[in-house]
């Protein structure tokens, strides 16, 4: 697997398994499936109720802890400092493990204007060993800039939507200009019509490849970590299988054509989204 390395220093896989809506014995299955498919970089979060199964599938695996990139997200209920670090501990505990390769903040919610906060407690979890890396998820580069100026830390990952419906280009640019890399939550936007663009399904044609393959190329070339999920063994398999060839760049551009100004799933704006409340 080929890694991309935040501005830390630390490196991260590429490419992770997505574990929303994956839960209880069938989802250990499955996280487990996706280990032994050759993933090692796990994304969950408080909030999905997956934090515990990730942890019974690292541990079923039988590989060592050292080889696995596990990322959970702290949610908007825990933004005070004190609520944050125990949060912090409390994933830990689920999770089963000694320390985190990567914690983000899940939403800014800045109506609550607490972010800095929950960032500064991250800040104290990282020099106390309890996370390698640490990042943020769903921030605009008003709210980059405000925990960059107010504490002196840079996020590692910004992690947000981004996928062919919502290409989210601005948010991209302005993000990996700040020197934080981009990873994509739900990369194929839970919209199955994108995989019959004729678009896609002509450069699937081209390089024989699945439409989900060329649209995991599309994120990769832009310099985006994608975090697909799949509950299917063989698209699991298949979505890992990128790295033999590449797009073009007026081909990278042409998908990016297919954005709509509607195009987030579930239109959750982070300017004014209020976090599974």
């Amino acid at each position: 697997m080929e890694k991309f390395i935040f501005n830390d220093g630390h490196e991260m896989p590429k490419i992770g398994f997505g574990t929303y809506q994956i839960r209880g014995g069938q989802g250990i299955d499955q996280v487990l499936a996706a280990i032994q498919s050759g993933y090692r970089l796990l994304d969950t979060s408080t909030n999905y109720d997956s934090e515990g199964i990730v942890g019974a599938a690292i541990r079923r695996s039988g590989i060592p802890r050292s080889e696995f990139f596990v990322t959970t997200k702290l949610p908007g209920k825990y933004h005070r400092f004190d609520d944050a670090l125990a949060a912090i501990q409390e994933s830990i505990a689920r999770l089963g493990l000694d320390y985190l390769d990567l914690y983000l903040i899940h939403w800014p919610l800045p109506k609550r204007d607490l972010y800095v906060q929950a960032w500064q407690a991250l800040i104290v979890a990282q020099k106390l060993g309890l996370i390698r890396s640490i990042g943020v998820s769903n921030f605009e580069p008003d709210h980059l800039d405000r925990l960059i100026k107010e504490t002196g830390v840079k996020p590692a990952v910004n992690q947000i939507e981004v996928h062919p419906y919502w290409n989210n280009d601005n948010r991209v640019q302005s993000t990996q200009e700040r020197d934080i890399l981009v990873q994509a939550w739900s990369p194929f936007g839970r919209n199955p019509d994108m995989f019959n663009e004729q678009v896609v399904q002509d450069l699937a044609t081209k390089y024989q490849k699945t439409p989900s393959q060329i649209i995991i190329r599309w994120h990769l070339q832009r310099g985006i970590s994608p975090i697909p999920k799949s509950r299917n063994l063989k698209h699991v398999r298949e979505n890992l299988a990128v790295f033999d060839f590449s797009l073009t760049t007026d081909e990278i551009t042409t998908i990016n054509q297919l954005t709509k100004d509607d195009g987030r799933v579930d239109n959750q704006d982070p300017n004014t989204y209020e976090e599974f409340e």
